[in-house]
């Protein structure tokens, strides 16, 4: 154990207290001082503990009963240190037990009781889920108070550039040590920042050998890949990964007992034939080399090129076979690339796209090659490299000999540091992670190491051919990768203004397409009417609509449904938390910007002149905050009515406009007299209420014996301050025709007994989706038609107007476009789900793609090209399930074994070909069909962009 441990174990091994038992609260604040100076003053090397989530709970719980509630708590799941997290609320809280972290251990054998970390725990714990991180003080503290254990430790370590971001090695190393001749072999866990002499000190201490006696080497896949003997170099900059096999070999033959013996190895790196004639079978636990080749281990080899390429590559050259053999090392099948990925928690996502991209051939040839002559460790906009490098480690794992499924858990940590909106283990968009993938990768991977400043023109009337290559020859001065090299398109975007008609033309590049599912040309929409004179309830109405339309189509369809008269126009507005969020006044406004649980409401109200003001009603009531404290929330539909301001408005004027709209609500039986006392009139109970009495009601749909109560109203004025408009029917209001005037409504209890306010609280969305049904689901829909639809003109959404430089205005243009140059690999990204601020839907249709001979040379606008625009499937992703809780596989064709596969996370089942059509079709990759005489791979690829390119 290390002094950290040692000194836990030295603690009390039961609950014994202080002198004096510490209070809930006293715990609480004693732990919470300590964790923030602990969290302070963390370095490398320091000491974190791991503490069953279900025991911190509970005691977060017992600290915590007396606070307020309140939200606090982590977004992890986990409660913070610093105290005020959430109690459950029910009752007291018993004071936990000794602390219980067995539900972390694992049952298998630890052959290094040596090591630091003896205690094996599970492989698939999640912080946050199954373990908080504990600094050490924080946990002795808790164990001198509650005993238990085992104690887990994990020591803080260096994980960036700037030798100050840290993290705690929860998983350190898993080496399987294997000694030839003897055949022993050992298990230890050890910190991949320690460095290769640390590495031979503790085999030579397990084995009792001397360091004189042994040769290390990283024996990944079963094979010497290099000679471990620079003892101040790191695991981790060795390239040593979780359960890879290291040879411990000794020299000559000795036995335990001999302490002397040179090094046999020749100046190649390699021992003597005799060394190694006895070479082990691979290791009983099944675990498979989870690393990499990096480039310098490959030119460093004594092999030749062609059988080192090969052994790169993943298939071993018939000699290197017969040695296996000969060797007793049990080879798993010719062909790479079955290797699954493990899922680390809801990150079949990441683990859908990355197979597709491990699989693009061009990317596998490059990432097994040596591609870190080509890394931009400058480039601002990258990741100083460190995403190319994991991403090719990574993909150098999934093509390496052997079936055995790899643990992303590399991988994901630098996408989490990267990427923070992928971290945690929620599920994501796989399209998403895939797009910042292309991007991240193209940025470290860029070959202009400075960025030229190149200021585009503009067509004015010159060919397309000729624009067209000057923007492209722009694109690739700033942006030359591996990445543009195979994935990266153009397109021709033409921009119309409505206004003037000025045509722009641009050319701008693509990394992928993003096709709509469109199966008809209108949508419903389901509106709620409101009559502001009194003379209706509110109704709904559905009513169909062009589905690229705009607000004058929407509000003429809602006029003919509710029969407008002359004198009637419509106000529409989007209705958002119980407040009209925006008047839809512009007719121009795409119907696109209104999503499918938006809420909409109509208003007819008499044709505004331009002495007319607008009234926004704002409906609220009181809401309980806290146990003593009371505030007013709103809640319902705002009302809209009109008011002229030809003459002085006065506060009774507005009263009579509220009254009126609220007429249609009163309940049945509710008669108010003459003589009504304020108390009944639900206003005098509320200590909101402002004053009492009664004003007669002008409006003709209400009988004169019946005089409406007084409404608890407030005005909030331009200067923004409330005027309180039930004091008195005479006090003039200042208002002006620009802005609406927006009024409050205080609804007491006993005025809400009068009113059925029903109607104003169930506020329909724009559509309903109800469950799809069966002819939806198998109704087919054609690739083609999902790309027309991509390609057809529409107008911009407004919050994409365009600068038109004739007008010097912004203008909801209309935008065509074309594809231009299409790259190697096309990959299409149909647009299943669409995202809005409450909701998440997902469209089932199933879309018939093809799978051979994707033509697309009749889309393509340039015609100069006479490469071939036919295009093979060989890889994509699925989606089953809703999007909560949704699951991603894979389907992807193995070139050289012509046979498609099923990749569902560490599973990985041959498929037939008929099968990979499905509804499930998310994100598809497409490959250029080769013909004998295009180029093939990426020295294609780049040639054929040279051809097209002009040089500059």
């Amino acid at each position: 154990m290390t002094e950290v441990a040692t000194t836990v174990a030295a603690a009390p091994t039961a609950t014994a207290l202080t002198d004096k038992e510490l209070s809930p609260e006293d715990e609480r604040v004693l732990i919470r001082d300590i964790a923030l100076t602990a969290e302070a003053n963390t370095k490398e090397g320091d000491f974190f503990f791991l503490i069953t989530q279900k025991w911190w709970q509970n005691w977060i719980d017992y600290v915590n009963q007396d606070q307020q509630p309140n939200n606090n708590n982590n977004s992890d799941g986990s409660s913070s240190l610093a105290g005020n997290s959430d109690s459950n609320g029910s009752g007291i809280s018993k004071k936990p037990s000794g602390i219980d972290n067995s539900d972390l251990i694992s049952d298998g054998p630890v052959e290094d009781a040596n090591s630091e970390d003896s205690v094996e725990i599970h492989d698939t714990l999640l912080e946050g889920r199954d373990y908080v991180l504990l600094p050490q003080q924080v946990w002795n503290q808790l164990y001198s108070w509650y005993g238990g254990g085992p104690a887990l430790s994990r020591k803080v370590i260096n994980s960036g550039l700037s030798q100050t971001e840290f993290a705690v090695e929860v998983y350190p190393l898993r080496l399987q040590l294997l000694v030839t001749p003897k055949g022993d072999r050992s298990t230890i866990r050890i910190s991949k920042k320690e460095n290769i002499g640390e590495l031979h000190r503790r085999a030579c201490e397990i084995f009792h050998l001397n360091l004189e006696q042994v040769c290390i080497w990283d024996y990944y896949g079963h094979q010497k890949h290099a000679l471990m003997n620079d003892m101040d170099k790191t695991l981790a900059d060795a390239n040593i990964q979780m359960d890879q096999d290291i040879l411990v070999e000794v020299l000559n033959n000795v036995n335990d007992s001999a302490l002397s013996g040179g090094t046999s190895c020749p100046d190649n790196g390699f021992p003597d034939k005799e060394a190694t004639s006895a070479l082990l079978e691979p290791s009983k636990s099944g675990l498979s080399i989870a690393g990499g080749l990096s480039a310098n281990k490959i030119a460093s080899r004594g092999y030749s090129a062609e059988q080192s390429q090969n052994q790169t590559l993943g298939y071993p050259s018939k000699e290197s076979d017969n040695n296996l053999g000969s060797s007793g090392v049990i080879t798993r099948g010719t062909f790479g690339g079955l290797t699954g990925l493990l899922n680390l928690g809801n990150t079949c996502f990441m683990n859908s796209a990355i197979q597709c991209l491990v699989h693009t051939p061009e990317f596998a040839r490059y990432f097994r090659e040596d591609y870190h002559q080509e890394i931009n460790w400058q480039n601002p906009l990258g990741m100083v490299g460190e995403l190319a490098l994991a991403f090719g480690e990574l993909l150098r794992k999934l093509w390496a000999p052997g079936r055995t499924p790899v643990a992303p858990r590399p991988f994901k940590a630098k996408l989490a540091r990267f990427a923070p909106q992928f971290s945690g283990y929620n599920q994501h968009d796989s399209q998403e992670l895939l797009a910042f993938l292309l991007d991240g990768l193209h940025e470290d991977l860029n070959r202009v190491k400075h960025k030229p400043y190149i200021n585009s023109r503009d067509a004015d009337g010159r060919p397309d051919e000729e624009v067209a290559d000057e923007y492209w020859a722009n694109h690739i001065a700033r942006n030359d990768s591996i990445i543009v090299d195979v994935c990266q398109g153009q397109y021709k975007s033409t921009l119309v203004c409505p206004v003037c008609n000025k045509v722009s033309v641009t050319f701008d590049p693509f990394m992928y397409l993003s096709l709509p599912l469109q199966f008809t040309t209108t949508r419903s929409m389901t509106i709620t009417i409101f009559a502001c004179d009194g003379s209706a309830l509110p109704s709904t109405c559905t009513v169909t609509v062009p589905k690229q339309g705009r607000c004058r189509d929407l509000i003429q369809a809602v006029s003919s449904a509710c029969s407008l008269k002359q004198t009637e126009e419509i106000k529409l507005v989007e209705i958002r938390n119980h407040l009209i969020h925006r008047f839809l006044d512009d007719s121009f406004i795409s119907l696109s910007s209104i999503k499918d649980d938006d809420h909409l409401a109509a208003y007819k109200i008499q044709k505004s002149a331009k002495s007319n003001v607008l009234i926004q009603l704002i409906h609220r009531r009181q809401e309980q905050e806290t146990s003593d404290a009371q505030r007013w929330k709103p809640f319902g539909t705002p009302l809209v009515s009109s008011l002229s301001c030809d003459d002085a408005i006065r506060s009774g004027d507005i009263q009579t406009i509220v009254q009126t709209m609220l007429i249609p609500l009163l309940k049945e039986g509710i008669e108010h007299s003459d003589d009504t006392d304020p108390n009944t009139s639900g206003m005098a109970t509320d200590p909101s209420d402002h004053g009492s009495g009664e004003v007669d009601n002008n409006c003709a749909s209400t009988s004169t014996s019946k005089v409406l109560p007084k409404l608890p109203l407030q005005l909030i004025d331009e200067g923004k301050t409330c005027i309180d408009l039930s004091a008195g029917d005479e006090k003039a209001i200042d208002v002006s025709a620009a802005s609406p005037i927006v009024v409050y409504l205080d609804w007491s209890s006993k005025l809400l007994e009068k009113y059925n306010i029903n109607y104003l609280e169930n506020l329909p969305e724009v559509f309903k989706y109800g469950p799809i049904t069966k002819k939806a689901r198998t109704e087919p829909l054609s690739l083609y038609s999902c790309l027309e639809a991509f390609l057809r003109e529409e107008p911009l959404v407004p919050e994409d107007m365009w600068y038109c430089p004739q007008c010097k205005e912004q203008r909801q243009a209309s935008k065509k476009l074309d594809l231009w140059r299409l790259p190697e690999v096309l990959v299409i990204h149909l647009k299943r789900f669409s995202y809005s601020r409450s909701m998440k839907h997902k469209v089932e249709t199933f879309v018939n793609f093809p799978i051979h001979d994707f033509d697309l040379t009749n889309y393509v606008a340039d015609k100069r090209s006479s490469r071939s625009q036919l295009y093979e499937l060989y890889a994509l992703t699925n989606h089953y399930g809703s999007m909560g809780s949704g699951h991603y596989t894979a389907h992807i064709k193995l070139l050289d074994e012509n046979r498609w596969y099923n990749f569902d996370d560490s599973h990985i089942s041959p498929i037939n070909e008929e099968d990979v059509k499905s509804a499930a079709a998310y994100v598809l990759f497409y490959r250029r069909a080769k013909s004998d005489t295009s180029g093939s791979g990426v020295a294609g690829s780049r040639r054929a962009r040279d051809r097209t390119s002009y040089k500059h």
